[in-house]
């Protein structure tokens, strides 16, 4: 997955704790988890977490900054072509990010997580950009109205991560499942469920819907 290896934060005993927190964060909830017992998890003392992160609210940005950080790289080799899928680069973060998804899942449902989200958003607008120079038609809204919406339908996935598995009938961790996900994405995006002549009908309607 990435050409350029590891972060070396990745290797330090820091990283050890943040991914402890995340584990605990996805397993138990950001209120329920604790200091101790991310220490216990990381090999760490109490006093270390406290010394890196400052408190637990702390240790929750990072670990938002770290998923961010992870698709912002992820992006950038997709774009360099070091990565396979160019279809949907959203979809392409959520099947990269494996065990980040428990947490990513959770952390959404609780309402935090606006770095990443932030994050996801603004990279899609650059996609965005990028498509919007092809179309034939104008953008009924803006692209960060649309990156917005996209990226929401994309995390979706994540978060309803075993219903979506069900409905397709293989897990959506496993290879199979993120190659069925990848195709049944690209045909989705590829054929739009309304012409841009219809779509036009459909926007002409909502006009005429203004209250009154």
């Amino acid at each position: 997955m990435n050409a350029s290896g590891p972060d070396p934060e990745d290797l330090t005993a820091r990283a050890r704790i943040r991914d402890a927190a995340m584990r605990h964060f996805a397993e138990q909830g950001f209120e329920r988890a604790t200091i101790r017992g991310i220490a216990e998890t990381a090999g760490v003392s109490s006093g270390l977490v406290r010394h890196h992160f400052g408190s637990k609210q702390g240790l929750r940005e990072a670990c938002d900054a770290h998923l961010a950080k992870m698709i912002r790289r992820l992006n950038d080799e997709v774009r360099s072509g070091h990565a396979l899928d160019k279809a949907n680069p959203v979809a392409t973060a959520n099947a990269a990010m494996g065990p980040y998804q428990r947490y990513l899942a959770r952390a959404l449902v609780e309402g935090s997580a606006e770095t990443v989200f932030d994050q996801m958003v603004e990279l899609s607008e650059e996609w965005l950009a990028e498509a919007d120079e092809k179309r034939s038609d104008t953008p009924d809204v803006d692209r960060k109205a649309r990156a917005t919406v996209g990226t929401a339908m994309a995390l979706a996935v994540a978060v309803l991560h075993k219903h979506v598995s069900r409905g397709l009938g293989v897990d959506l961790n496993t290879p199979e499942g993120d190659l069925l996900l990848a195709r049944t994405l690209i045909d989705i995006y590829s054929h739009p469920m309304l012409s841009v002549e219809e779509a036009a009908e459909v926007r002409a309607a909502l006009d005429n819907l203004s209250p009154g």
